[in-house]
């Protein structure tokens, strides 16, 4: 792996993001609400369970 490999990597994260609220800005706002409305545990398990994804992801990669 190389430097490249890794921008390329944030590149497509920047391009992924930025997907719903260039679609549906609406949307997202009613998405950050609940995010403000969802407890803190809750947020953590959620980043958990998708950190866990991404590194099985990458190791079958």
């Amino acid at each position: 792996m190389n430097w490249q490999d890794l921008l390329t990597a944030f590149a497509l994260l920047l391009i992924l993001e930025g997907l719903l609220p260039f679609a549906s800005p609406s949307s997202i706002k009613k998405v950050y609400k609940t995010m403000m409305e969802t407890p803190e545990s809750t947020l953590r398990k959620i980043g958990l369970t998708s950190i866990v994804a991404g590194l099985v992801l990458l190791y079958l990669i």
